[in-house]
């Protein structure tokens, strides 16, 4: 367990780059549409070309083989759990704060287990007690920002469509962890984390390609390609390969639910990172506590060994 819960904290530290960067992306004019189509179109590009340089072209097309053979299934797990899950994060970032976009995020902590349940793997008593000492934290970190003020706008534009997102990632990502534990060629493919991340990165392609017909926004800045290529690489490629391949070692809810809860390390980077990098104000004695809370949380799952 220690083992899967460093690897989803370094895939949190890696995930925490995209709150900063796509709210750098909005204040400076571009449009969210393209922040979150650009993002998966350069993943596609990015790990196709890593598995050519590992594997050889005959393992990329066995996973395009596999690609279009399952079409169905991968549309669908990738619209949901890529698609309208960072279509909707970049919509938020698009219209609040990124800390309010961060905040909100960790809803999907809890809201994990909820997913697990809906596909006939309950989470033992223990797990959710866990969960919920690391959401408290979560909530005494950004509680004091919160009571400062925020408008029923940034409510409704920056935290209902996150809400959304909570739920679609691990939806998406179950869905992928139980075609990982069916056995079978499939199976095999899914060992490989890059395989893992790229076969729904291409179902969710269409999402975006819809999306962008829907939305037709400007062209992006030669910035917003740069950035959101960024982005690609450390949230996407490298994070997502590490957060799914702890998550897909096991199909025990409890560990899969010990892992989902390391994406609370993301508000704790992130705001290491805005102390280091943009000045930004220290927490408050109750922001040290949620981050005591947190940690007390993850180390809870990292020591129990029973969970019943």
């Amino acid at each position: 367990m220690p083992r899967l819960l460093g690897l989803g904290l370094l895939a949190a530290a890696l995930f925490s780059v995209t709150f900063v960067l796509n709210r750098a992306m909005s204040l400076e004019g571009g449009h969210w549409a393209w922040s979150a189509a650009l993002r998966y179109v350069d993943m596609a590009v990015l790990l196709g070309a890593w598995l050519i340089l590992r594997h050889g072209i005959g393992h990329l097309l066995a996973v395009l083989r596999n690609f279009v053979r399952r079409m169905p299934f991968w549309l669908g797990t990738g619209g949901i759990g890529f698609g309208v899950f960072y279509a909707c994060c970049c919509f938020a970032a698009d219209h609040a704060p990124g800390w309010i976009v961060a905040a909100t995020w960790q809803v999907t902590i809890l809201v994990s287990p909820l997913v697990l349940r809906g596909f006939g793997l309950p989470v033992p008593r223990r797990g959710i007690a866990f969960l919920l000492v690391t959401f408290l934290g979560i909530a005494a970190v950004n509680g004091q920002r919160v009571m400062e003020g925020v408008t029923t706008g940034q409510m409704l534009f920056g935290v209902i469509p996150v809400l959304a997102a909570a739920v679609a990632y691990p939806v998406g990502n179950q869905l992928l962890n139980r075609a990982r534990h069916q056995g079978g060629p499939q199976a095999a493919l899914l060992a490989d984390p890059a395989t893992a991340v790229l076969l729904p990165t291409l179902g969710a392609l269409p999402f975006f390609a819809a999306l962008l017909m829907v939305t037709a926004p400007p062209p992006p800045t030669a910035g917003q390609v740069a950035t959101t290529a960024v982005v690609a690489l450390f949230a996407g490629c490298l994070a997502t390969a590490l957060f799914l391949h702890a998550r897909n070692r096991s199909n025990d809810p409890y560990r899969i639910a010990a892992v989902d809860a390391t994406q609370a390390g993301e508000v704790g980077f992130a705001l290491v990172g805005e102390m280091l990098l943009l000045g930004a104000a220290a927490p408050s004695p109750w922001g040290w506590l949620g981050l005591l809370a947190v940690t007390a949380g993850l180390i809870g799952f990292a020591l129990d060994r029973k969970p019943a």
